[in-house]
């Protein structure tokens, strides 16, 4: 997946070079691979979702009877959902200082606005990403299919939290149905994320090189400084919440917790 954006980036911006010298001929072929790259997005869109909520659900429903687990459920979700809020308040923080790096020179929107409407689009979504209080109203979904119609996880993870506290507090023999329907579920959706990892480099390249090779180097820089930005947060994430806490409550080794949850973290970001 690596050796796929990294040669998606090279190869789109030598196009782009070539097309502001009078040679589209490589954009014109990268460009036409653009529908590669919408299947494989549209494919990781369609599983991730509810991969997470029947998973998360299977995970909490299997608690069993709260009554008797009261004290582990409160403490687990309380440190999910307070290490949640102190991420979402990292983001903003290290966002509002990163993010503005981005912004692209106005000679070049005007370029920009010329080849597509997507420019359009992402300054539409900006203006109305919600303040820090705003954001946390919004994590209580009045209509969860809604919102995973609309792919917002975060509200989604609620109501399959709220849904699955629930199930946990029915009778054995309700209760029981459900989380093997969704660890069902959960097998299957895994194994179609298998298959789409087949295809990974391959969708990849064709998302990159198309984006790469339409908008140039400036749009680029922008998607480096954000990606630049989910890094940093999420490495001074691990620094200051996950390892003290390690420290703190498990009190394992440090190293040996990174080992272990290597693969996981690493999934998260992929």
């Amino acid at each position: 997946m690596g050796i796929g954006l990294i040669a998606g980036l090279v190869i789109g911006l030598i196009a782009a070079a070539l097309a502001e010298r009078n040679y589209p001929a490589l954009a014109s072929v990268l460009t036409a691979l653009q529908p590669v790259g919408v299947i494989f997005k549209n494919l990781l869109s369609m599983v991730a979702i509810p991969l997470v909520a029947t998973a998360l659900f299977a995970g909490i429903a299997k608690l069993g009877e709260l009554r008797l687990l009261g004290r582990l459920v409160v403490r687990t979700l309380a440190f999910f959902w307070s290490t949640s809020v102190i991420a979402i308040a990292l983001g903003f923080a290290v966002g509002s200082i990163m993010l503005p790096q981005t912004a692209v020179s106005p000679e070049k929107q005007a370029v920009l606005q010329s080849k597509a409407t997507d420019l359009a689009a992402i300054e539409s979504a900006s203006a109305t990403i919600p303040s820090g209080l705003d954001f946390i109203v919004q994590l209580v979904p009045a209509n969860p299919f809604r919102a995973a119609a609309e792919g917002n996880l975060l509200p989604v993870i609620v109501f399959v939290t709220i849904f699955a506290v629930a199930t946990a507090t029915l009778a054995p023999e309700r209760r029981t149905p459900l989380i093997h329907l969704a660890e069902a579920a959960t097998d299957a959706l895994i194994r179609i994320v298998h298959w789409i990892l087949v295809i990974a480099p391959i969708g990849i390249f064709a998302l990159v090189a198309p984006t790469a090779a339409q908008y140039g180097w400036e749009i680029v820089r922008a998607m480096l400084w954000f990606i630049a930005a989910v890094i940093v947060g999420l490495l001074v994430f691990i620094a200051v919440v996950y390892l003290p806490s390690v420290a703190l409550i498990a009190r394992p080794p440090a190293s040996r917790f990174l080992r272990a949850a290597f693969p996981s973290m690493f999934m998260g970001f992929s």
